[in-house]
C-alpha cells in the first residue's frame, strides 16, 4: 500500500507544508534542522531550504522599489500639476463629455448583453471585454470625438505598438468625418487672418472638397493673382480639444507606470508622447507648411521638379490654423483610365513616383508617410503630386540601413538575410534563432502572390457623342493590406522582437506602392526593377540643408 507523507517546517514562525511525497515505499528518515530539512527513502535524499537570506532578499527588493517610488513621486506630482495648469478649464468640461460618451456606449453594451444572454452559443468574446473590446472601444472614440479618432487612426497604423484585433477594429476610424457649417469656418479665417476675407480670396467655395477629424478643406480664388488654391482649415475647438484629452492620456499613463514600474519596460509613458508628438504637429500647420517646403527643396536641389511636385504654399496668407496652398489639378494613382488618358505609360509614372520617394527617405529631413490615393496623384501636366504633409515620418540612418537590406531580401526571395535584417531592426533582449525566423518568414511573403487584386470596370456613354467611356479603378483593401503587415509582426513579436514605429510607416507605404504596381505595371517587381533605385548612395549633404 502507498504511503503518504506531508512534512512540515517553521518559517517565519509558521507550520507550513513543504512538500508532499507518495511512495510505495516505507519512509526510512526524517531529518529536520533550523536551515535544512531532509528526506531521504531508501537512498533517496531531497532536500527543501527556506533561509533567511532569501526573505532578507526581497525584503530588500521591496525597500528598493519604495525608494525608487518615493524619488519619483515628487516628479510625478510635479508633471500631474504642470499638465493640469497647461489643460484649465476645458478639462473639466472634456471630463464631463467623456461621462457622456462611456454612457452611452455603456448602454449599446448593455443592451446586447442582455440580448445575448439567453443566446444558446452563450456571449460573445467582445461583450465579455466590456468597453476595453476592441468594438466597443471604438464606438467610444468616435464619441469623444476628433482626439480619440486620430488616436484610432494611430494605432489603426502602428501595429508594431498594439494589438492585432485592435489594429484591425479602428481601421474604421478612417471614415469620413461630419462638415463644419462654412460660417464657423469663415469666422476662423476672419479670426486668424485679421483682415476682411474678401480682401484675400476672391472666393471660396461653402462646399468643402474634404472634411477629415481635424480639418477641412474648401476650394477657392486668390484676388488679384487669381491663382487656385485650397485652404486647409482647423476645425473650431480642435486644438483645445486635443491638449486637454492627450493631456489626460499623459497623466493616466504616468500613474499607471508609477503604480506599476513593470510597465515601464513596456514604454507606456513613451508610446503616449509619441501619440502626443504625432498628434499635435498635425494640428500645427506651420509644421505641415514647413514639411511641403522642406520636399520642394528636396525636389529642386535634385532636378525633379519636372518629374514630380508639391502644393505651393502662400505664407502670408497661412497661420497655425489656416494653411493656404496651391491647387492641384489631378486623378489618383488608382484612376488607371484617367492615367491611361493624361500618360502614354502609366508604368513610367509609378516608377517616378517610387524614385521621387525612396529619394525623399534619405535626401529630407522627414518622408511622406502617407501615401494613399487621395496625397499620391498624377496631374494633368503629366507630374506626380505629393499632398497632404500632415503625417510624415522620420527614420534613423540604422533602420534605414537595416530597411534596405530587408528591402534587398524581399527581392531576392532572401530570406535569412532578411531574418538578420529584422533582428537587427528590432529591440530585443533574446537570442533570436534567426533560421526558424527566416522560415517563418517565407511562409508569410509566399502569400502575397495570393492577395486579392479587385479592379472595378465601369462604363458610362457620354450624351453629347454617344461614346462609351471605360473606366478602371482599384479597390484597395486597407484590411488585407494591414493583414499581411501584422503577420509579419506577430510572427517577429513571437521571437521577441519589437520594431520602432517608423518601421511601420515605411512598411505601410511599400504596401500602397505594392498595389498600385498590380495596377499599373502589374508585370514589374517593384524591389527588383533597375530603374528603380533604393541605394544607400542617395544619402547627400542635400540632407543638412533641411
Amino acid at each position: 500500500m502507498a504511503s503518504v507523507s506531508v512534512v512540515r517546517g517553521f518559517v517565519h514562525g509558521r507550520c507550513v507544508p513543504l512538500f508532499t511525497h507518495q511512495s510505495q515505499l516505507p519512509v526510512t528518515s526524517i531529518l529536520i534542522g533550523s536551515n535544512k530539512l531532509a528526506y531521504q527513502s531508501n537512498g533517496l535524499r531531497l532536500y527543501a531550504r527556506y533561509s533567511e537570506s532569501q526573505s532578507a532578499r526581497t525584503q530588500d527588493l521591496f525597500t528598493s522599489r519604495l525608494q525608487d517610488s518615493v524619488e519619483n513621486l515628487p516628479k510625478l506630482v510635479e508633471d500631474i500639476v504642470q499638465t493640469s495648469i497647461n489643460t484649465g478649464p476645458r478639462g473639466a468640461l472634456r471630463l464631463a463629455q467623456g461621462i457622456q460618451a462611456v454612457i452611452g456606449v455603456g448602454g449599446e453594451w448593455l443592451a446586447e448583453l442582455s440580448q445575448s444572454r439567453n443566446s444558446p452559443s452563450g456571449i460573445p468574446s467582445q461583450l465579455q471585454l466590456g468597453l476595453l473590446s476592441p468594438l466597443y472601444l471604438r464606438k467610444l472614440f468616435e464619441r469623444l470625438g476628433a482626439t480619440y479618432i486620430k488616436l484610432g487612426q494611430f494605432i489603426a497604423s502602428a501595429p508594431t505598438l498594439f494589438p492585432p484585433e485592435y489594429v484591425q477594429e479602428f481601421q474604421y476610424c478612417f471614415d469620413r468625418a461630419p462638415v463644419v457649417p462654412f460660417d464657423e469656418i469663415k469666422s476662423i479665417l476672419r479670426e486668424d487672418l485679421a483682415v476682411p476675407i474678401d480682401s484675400i480670396y476672391e472666393y471660396i467655395d461653402p462646399t468643402p472638397l474634404a472634411s477629415a477629424s481635424i480639418a477641412q478643406v474648401h476650394a477657392a480664388r486668390l484676388k488679384g493673382s487669381q491663382a487656385d488654391v485650397v485652404i486647409k482649415v482647423l476645425k473650431p475647438g480642435i486644438e483645445d480639444v486635443l491638449v486637454a484629452d492627450l493631456n489626460f492620456i499623459y497623466v493616466v499613463a504616468r500613474i499607471v507606470e508609477f503604480l506599476n514600474p513593470e510597465l515601464s519596460r513596456a514604454s507606456l509613458v513613451a508610446i503616449v508622447n509619441d501619440i502626443r508628438a504625432s498628434m499635435l504637429e498635425e494640428v500645427d500647420f506651420k509644421k505641415e507648411a514647413a514639411n511641403i517646403e522642406s520636399f520642394r527643396r528636396y525636389l529642386e536641389s535634385m532636378g525633379l521638379t519636372r518629374q514630380a511636385t508639391a502644393p505651393k504654399v502662400y505664407p502670408e496668407f497661412s497661420t497655425k490654423r489656416v494653411l493656404t496652398m496651391e491647387r492641384l489639378y489631378g486623378v489618383p494613382l488608382t484612376d488607371l483610365d484617367s492615367i491611361s488618358s493624361l500618360v502614354s505609360s502609366p508604368e513610367t509614372s509609378l516608377i517616378t513616383a517610387l524614385n521621387v520617394w525612396f529619394g525623399s527617405l534619405l535626401a529630407c529631413e522627414t518622408f511622406h508617410a502617407d501615401v494613399h490615393a487621395g496625397n499620391l496623384w498624377l496631374l494633368r501636366d503629366g507630374r506626380i503630386g505629393f499632398l497632404d504633409f500632415g503625417i510624415v515620418g522620420r527614420i534613423s540612418p540604422k533602420t534605414w540601413n537595416a530597411m534596405e537590406v530587408f528591402l534587398g531580401s524581399i527581392a531576392i526571395e532572401e530570406y535569412e538575410s532578411m531574418a538578420y535584417a529584422l533582428i537587427e531592426m528590432g529591440a530585443t533582449n533574446t537570442d533570436v534563432d534567426s533560421r526558424a525566423f527566416a522560415k517563418d518568414l517565407e511562409k508569410i511573403f509566399s502569400s502575397i502572390q495570393d492577395l486579392d487584386t479587385e479592379i472595378v470596370v465601369a462604363t458610362a456613354t457620354r450624351r453629347d457623342t454617344n461614346a462609351t467611356a471605360v473606366s478602371a479603378n482599384l479597390v484597395v483593401d486597407e484590411r488585407q493590406m494591414n493583414a499581411l503587415f501584422l503577420d509579419v509582426v506577430r510572427v517577429s513579436e513571437s521571437y521577441g522582437l519589437r520594431f520602432p514605429r517608423e518601421f511601420a510607416l515605411l512598411m505601410k507605404q511599400l504596401l500602397y506602392f505594392d498595389r498600385y504596381t498590380r495596377l499599373l505595371a502589374p508585370n514589374m517587381n517593384m524591389l527588383q526593377d533597375q530603374r528603380i533605385t533604393i541605394a544607400s548612395n542617395r544619402r547627400t549633404t542635400n540632407r543638412n540643408n533641411y
